[in-house]
């Protein structure tokens, strides 16, 4: 069994166990996910006290509901739906925009890019790296949580058709849309 195969075994070991009652089993799933979790819901809420709070009742959310947790996506899927729909309600009920804050905000989107080739890894310096949270901040929170989990989480088409609960051709639609909406905003610095 490969490592990716046996680590895909244990993740649903711990799930079938904590479906069980197994409070434990639980603590490790949320704490191989609660990183991610709060990077997304950060980057769609654009406020770490909020992050916090929104990956912390998408963890309760996913425990009250595990029961309702059949397999048929991968575990992670399951938790960014949650997290991403409870973000996007968020902001909805929000009548402003958040400002992402300081350095501990900017320390976290580092993260969120870390050091993998994405295409966001190298965009996060000096001024580009303003110019890009500008687009950002520009665009719907549903068109940024499409970019943030394609370009950043690296979720396929399918996956986050399932996160945020619509059609793959939305998913498409709405990517081609933030992609379109960050080369505007960012065309004048790209021709340096």
């Amino acid at each position: 069994m490969t490592g990716e195969n046996r680590y895909a075994a244990d993740e649903q070991e711990l799930i079938r166990r904590a479906k069980n009652g197994d409070h434990q089993a639980f603590a490790v799933l949320v704490k191989q996910y609660q990183r991610r979790l709060a990077g997304v819901a950060l980057a769609l809420t654009r406020n770490p006290d909020d992050a916090a709070e929104l990956a912390q009742e998408a963890f309760v959310r996913a425990y009250q509901n595990l029961h309702q947790f059949e397999f048929r996506s991968s575990f992670s899927t399951w938790l960014y739906r949650i997290v991403a729909n409870l973000a996007i309600d968020f902001r909805r009920r929000q009548s402003r925009h958040v400002v992402l804050r300081g350095e501990e905000a900017e320390n976290e989107l580092r993260r969120l890019a870390g050091s993998g080739d994405t295409a966001f890894s190298t965009a996060f310096g000096g001024e580009l790296r303003t110019r890009l949270r500008m687009a950002l901040d520009e665009l719907t929170p549903e068109h940024r949580a499409v970019i943030l989990l394609r370009e950043v989480e690296g979720l396929s088409y399918e996956e986050i058709s399932e996160t945020l609960g619509c059609p793959r051709g939305t998913v498409m639609s709405r990517l081609h849309y933030a992609r379109m909406r960050l080369r505007e905003q960012l065309k004048d610095f790209r021709q340096r």
